[in-house]
């Protein structure tokens, strides 16, 4: 329990997202030619479809570290402008956890040109249901609480993400908004003998935009990129700085890149007699290759700073499968829509 706890009072003070959360966490994972995870509007963006799966795992040192799962996969109905998706996932923290499914349908607007070259503007909409449970049942007081219910309690909640997307050849930019109505998570006010005492926090919108281009047309590309996310209700801000590099080979693919993530904002600690504001700050390298139709990607987030509640890194692993399309579809190398 102890362990828990102190799990608890890292993130809340310098974890990677501080502010509550609901929905897939926003990690590294859709570097991993993996944009539909976080823009709806993705969903059947190439001529095929592609299948996701990624594993995170934090600290491995620890006890009930925080862990991901997710399955997802997206595909373009036919020779429509239609794709659908749908993503799987299960987030753990501690004595929080969640389990969600999101469905996705998305229209994609060819906006004139050659047919072999990629201009085109998209919209996606999910609808997401979220199954979220608190596990109080290792909770002790030696007088009576009546804010702990001494048990596991759940609750599930149906939110809706919005996503939009614009590519054009080698560039592309995607905007979306996660969490988009206001959901009533009554989870943390159960058996509570005042509830009205306990602050309600029903907005858990967040924003996210992402730009990049992909220079170089030979054996050889790279790949800049920036995602910025920001939280309503808190106003919290982060922005990842991204590059990558890939080359071709007999096979398909490998390539390789780097992120680095900043927080706008910090948590204030004691250091000395001064008082010092700490943000968070990630360095994830990442490595992957495309063996014919097959993805397979790694990366490995180090948080720098002088507190830290292990030494130890984030692990996560994505694989993927692509299919129905045999042969590049556009006179560009737009890896996300090929």
């Amino acid at each position: 329990m102890k362990n828990r706890l102190l799990l608890l009072l890292a993130f809340l003070g310098f974890g990677l997202n501080s502010y509550a959360q609901e929905g897939i966490p926003v990690y590294f994972d859709y570097l991993s030619d993996n944009y539909y995870l976080v823009y709806p509007s993705m969903a059947g963006i190439g001529e095929g479809g592609k299948i996701r799966a990624t594993a995170r795992m934090q600290w491995f040192s620890v006890d009930d570290a925080p862990n991901l799962q997710t399955v997802n996969a997206n595909f373009r109905l036919g020779e429509s402008n239609s794709g659908v998706g749908a993503i799987f996932f299960n987030d753990a923290n501690g004595y929080h956890a969640q389990t969600g499914i999101k469905l996705t349908y998305a229209h994609h607007l060819k906006l004139g040109g050659d047919v072999r070259n990629l201009n085109q503007l998209s919209f996606g909409l999910s609808p997401t249901y979220l199954q979220s449970s608190l596990d109080e049942s290792e909770f002790r007081s030696v007088q009576l609480d009546n804010a702990i219910t001494g048990s596991k309690i759940s609750q599930g909640y149906f939110n809706i993400d919005l996503g939009f997307s614009y590519n054009h050849m080698e560039f592309y930019s995607h905007f979306a908004i996660l969490n988009a109505l206001e959901s009533k998570r009554n989870l943390y006010r159960y058996g509570r003998q005042n509830p009205d005492n306990v602050p309600v926090i029903d907005n858990l919108r967040r924003y996210l935009f992402s730009v990049g281009y992909v220079f170089g047309k030979s054996e050889w590309q790279l790949e800049p990129s920036i995602l910025f996310q920001m939280t309503d209700f808190t106003k919290e801000k982060s922005l990842d700085i991204n590059a990558k590099v890939y080359r071709d080979v007999d096979f398909g693919r490998i390539w390789g890149g780097v992120s680095y993530r900043r927080s706008f904002d910090g948590a204030q600690y004691q250091s000395g007699s001064a008082l010092v504001v700490q943000r968070l700050q990630l360095f994830t390298p990442i490595v992957g290759a495309n063996i014919k139709n097959f993805m397979v990607s790694y990366n490995y987030s180090y948080q720098m700073g002088d507190i830290r509640f292990d030494s130890g890194g984030f692990h996560q692993i994505t694989i993927g499968y692509d299919f129905g399309q045999t042969e590049r579809k556009y006179d560009c190398y737009c890896p996300a829509a090929q």
